[in-house]
């Protein structure tokens, strides 16, 4: 079907002369070998988060994955239908990640920063779009109305899709549509933003014991493929570690769930991360507080944190403890400053290959006994030696002075990747 069956433009669209219309297909042509580079799309998203480093949404792995397939998936609609009918206006597409992204920015209470996010990346593009005008004709005439016709269609396509979004979040809202799952969700966002509720009225409601302690569990997937199955998968394995029977567990979209277990036991880690080992594409983050609804929050708000601190160092760690990671949290606090203590502190050791990085790192966690930490890497003791050996050549000051500081930039490069 025809964008213009379907779409009345918000601007005023005037037909472009048959050459114009050859120069935006072969521009969009150009464009869509150009977004195949990571490059690209790094650049939209970073200018769309630009100036809000200190809000959720920057360091929340799963909306800034589900950001990127969104900016991808409208670049790709718009020069594929330039290409098909260049004559004609691009009709609006709303993704299945881009309606996700403006419910979660919603809920965060930050809905102005989806239409901040789509004009800083609508910038970025024009900006690379007009490099690809340049080299496509010297006649000024002609790319004066290559760069308008261009800017009418990419305004109309972006102010199109943003009404899409707005009106169908509307629609959401007036519908109000409620079942139990929504009514527990709304329950525990209220209890975690710290509104007061009946500890027994709430416990009832949630089938939960809100009154001792708890472990807490993040459980996400960055890719738009994953089964809800699987990240329940990933809530059992956590419910198991914990030695419970009893849990609680919360949608929160088709890629997160929320999930607690009574802390009667320490949480088995390792069991947690065989089990996540086996689930494709699923995270977790963990972590344990105290009894009541305060510890229930803050099992929550340590998982939380933990996610967030991989979505900032863009880790690639799959299933992790809050606890394993505190220092990094800190630290992750100001990139720049900790980059340049890692840079002061190890020298050439912070580019040199991981394997020795890795090395140092557990002889220094196992108190400096190379037997012990020979072990856990499993690996000979000898050549455990020689790589230590290799670490401390690389280290701008003798370790034997500096092995707390080595140890926390270590710490850092390794959730770092």
């Amino acid at each position: 079907m025809a964008p213009s069956d379907t779409y009345l433009p918000l601007q005023t669209w005037q037909t472009p002369a048959p050459r114009i219309c050859e120069l935006l297909r072969q521009g969009a042509e150009q464009a869509l070998i150009l977004i195949a580079q990571p490059d690209v799309l790094d650049e939209m998203e970073q200018a769309g988060m630009l100036g809000h480093s200190h809000l959720p949404a920057q360091s929340d792995p799963v909306l800034m994955a589900s950001a990127r397939r969104a900016t991808r998936s409208s670049l790709i609609h718009w020069l594929n239908a330039t290409i098909e009918h260049p004559e004609q206006p691009v009709s609006p597409h709303v993704s299945a990640d881009m309606m996700h992204n403006a419910r979660e920015m919603f809920r965060l209470g930050i809905p102005e920063l989806m239409l901040n996010a789509t004009r800083a990346a609508q910038n970025v593009a024009w900006q690379r779009w007009m490099s690809i005008a340049f080299q496509l004709t010297t006649d000024a005439k002609e790319l004066q109305q290559l760069l308008d016709v261009s800017s009418r269609s990419i305004a109309n396509f972006v102010d199109g899709n943003v009404e899409l979004m707005q009106a169908q979040l509307r629609d959401e809202k007036e519908l109000g549509i409620r079942d139990l799952l929504v009514e527990r969700r709304e329950l525990v966002t209220r209890i975690l933003g710290g509104t007061n509720v009946n500890l027994r009225d709430a416990s009832r409601r949630l089938d939960y014991p809100l009154e001792g302690r708890h472990h807490g569990a993040i459980i996400w997937s960055e890719e738009i493929s994953t089964e809800l199955a699987v990240l329940e998968a990933a809530a059992d394995a956590f419910v198991r570690a914990s030695g419970q029977s009893r849990s609680l567990s919360i949608i929160i979209t088709g890629a997160v769930l929320w999930a607690w277990a009574p802390a009667d036991h320490p949480l088995d880690t390792y069991a947690i991360q065989s089990a996540i080992r086996n689930l494709p594409d699923v995270r977790m983050t963990f972590g344990s507080g105290g009894a009541g609804i305060d510890g229930f929050r803050r099992a929550h708000v340590d998982a939380l944190t933990a996610q967030r601190v991989l979505g900032r160092l863009r880790s690639t760690a799959r299933a992790v403890s809050f606890d394993r990671m505190r220092l990094a949290a800190i630290m992750s606090r100001d990139p720049e400053a900790t980059q340049r203590y890692v840079t002061y502190v190890l020298g050439d050791l912070g580019q040199a290959a991981p394997v020795l990085q890795q090395t140092l790192l557990t002889f220094l966690q196992c108190g400096c006994n190379a037997t012990e930490a020979a072990e856990q890497l499993h690996t000979h003791r000898n050549t455990l030696l020689r790589r230590l050996a290799r670490a401390e050549e690389l280290l701008p000051r003798p370790l034997a002075d500096n092995r707390i500081q080595v140890a926390a930039a270590l710490e850092y490069l390794y959730w770092a990747g």
